[in-house]
């Protein structure tokens, strides 16, 4: 159940991959992909729905799993990797319910009155969610990638974590300078490729963890069904009954 719950979580945040087709009139190469769901976007309705879901699937399958790494060996990496992913999960749903009211990246009238501090303040606490969502992503990342290779389980995230890290940790950097460029008024810089990577990159490893979950808790066919992995931990445990 663990891995669906990530597997799910991972699609849905996604979601914004649909401005592809739909006319959000955005353009998605310098815009915040948090704008899709500002409050007077046309499919705003639907992408704070896409993220308040994504957040809610991957908390639920985190927690799961961080109580089943607590009741197991004592293994510090995952347990910060797991409390990571399950923080990046609750902060993405909180954030969905603080959406911007208007999209100062391609509206000068809305970056004015922001600047101005007209704005409603969800637009401070859509900042700050937001950025929390990404330290818990990272955290998350790091930790159980970390984990993975330390304590030998989840080997596909053992193998291709490591890249994804520095993918994100590149993409993180693109996107906070992006940002800082802005606000100073020296345009975007490629902000919303920057941060369209960020998020891709996450949704990916997110991915790849439920990939190594799900093939972990299967029954291995030379042993029969005996065995399988906690998905708390990797660690293989005896199946009675």
């Amino acid at each position: 159940m663990i891995p669906a719950l990530i597997a799910v979580g991972a699609l849905v945040y996604t979601a914004w991959l649909l401005e592809v087709v739909l006319a959000t009139g955005l353009d998605p190469v310098g815009t915040y992909v948090s704008e899709l769901a500002a409050e007077d976007q046309p499919f705003g309705t639907f992408f704070r729905s896409a993220d308040l879901a994504a957040g809610s699937l991957v908390l639920a399958g985190a927690v799961w799993a961080l109580v089943r790494a607590v009741r197991g060996p004592r293994e510090p990496w995952t347990l910060i990797g797991w409390a990571g992913v399950a923080f990046f999960g609750a902060a993405t749903a909180v954030d969905s319910r603080l959406p911007l009211s208007c999209t100062p990246t391609a509206d000068p009238e809305c970056a004015a009155r922001e600047a101005a501090g007209l704005v409603p303040a969800t637009h401070t606490a859509h900042a700050v969610s937001s950025s929390l969502a990404m330290t818990g992503a990272l955290i998350g990342i790091v930790g159980l990638t970390f984990a993975a290779r330390r304590y030998g389980r989840l080997p596909e995230v053992a193998r291709f974590g490591p890249a994804l890290v520095v993918l994100e940790l590149a993409a993180t950097g693109w996107t906070l300078g992006s940002i800082a460029a802005f606000e100073a008024g020296h345009g975007t810089w490629g902000l919303g490729v920057g941060q369209r990577l960020q998020v891709l990159f996450v949704a990916v490893w997110l991915g790849l963890l439920a990939l190594s979950l799900a093939r972990e808790t299967k029954p291995d066919p030379g042993t029969g069904p005996a065995r399988e992995a906690d998905p708390g931990t990797g660690r293989p445990e005896a199946v009675t009954g």
